[in-house]
């Protein structure tokens, strides 16, 4: 099976008996160019798994968002309670590192793993996240990610890349047309030290 074509098999899934995946989602303008693409196949569980994100407040400024989302797309979401001292802990030593490297692949792996945990506790099929449909995060790192947490925790995962789906495409259409805050940095403070300094230079 090429796992980027996952969606393939998805298409023999029975449209009215819908299995349920867990969406780790990092924002509400990334989840809405998404939704589209897997509502057909599933029953949506939203799961908001970030102690990247700084500071606290743009972690509830973003997670506040999903209550506008909530008047377009149907779905259930679970937040986790905030440790940003746990990312902190998990990323020592690569504070220094670009974005997109080792650092983050350490960050997107803390997320997706925390996301199947709580998928493995309530006896969910699948589990995905939608990082993907950023132009700046690497599909090919996620997915990766995603396989060893599929054998890992014995539940599927939706491998992807659905920036390619005009995901991002219609996230930028749909923040402008729900009203939705779209966020000018990833979420840690070393991405935003990082965008201060491009702006600043």
């Amino acid at each position: 099976m090429n796992k980027i074509d996952t969606f393939n098999l998805l298409e023999n899934i029975e449209k009215d008996n819908k299995p349920n995946i867990m969406l780790h989602v990092c924002c509400a303008p990334c989840t809405s160019g998404v939704f589209d693409q897997l509502s057909p196949y599933f029953n949506i569980t939203l799961i908001y798994a970030n102690d990247n994100i700084y500071p606290k407040d743009e972690f509830n400024k973003r997670f506040n968002e999903f209550n506008k989302l909530k008047q377009h797309y149907n779905f259930n979401i679970i937040s986790l309670p905030y440790n940003h001292n746990d990312f902190l802990e998990k990323t020592k030593g690569y504070e220094n590192y670009k974005e997109g490297d080792k650092r983050c692949e350490i960050c997107f792996k803390d997320r997706l793993e925390k996301t199947v945990k709580v998928a493995k506790e309530l006896e969910f099929e699948f589990f995905t996240t939608t990082l993907s449909v950023s132009p700046y995060k690497n599909a090919e790192i996620l997915n990766s990610i995603g396989e060893e947490l599929e054998k890992k925790y014995n539940i599927k995962y939706i491998y992807s890349d659905f920036k390619k789906k005009e995901g991002y495409k219609n996230s930028i259409k749909n923040s402008k047309e729900f009203g939705l805050y779209r966020q000018n940095y990833c979420g840690c403070e070393y991405s935003l030290r990082d965008m201060k300094y491009k702006q600043e230079n």
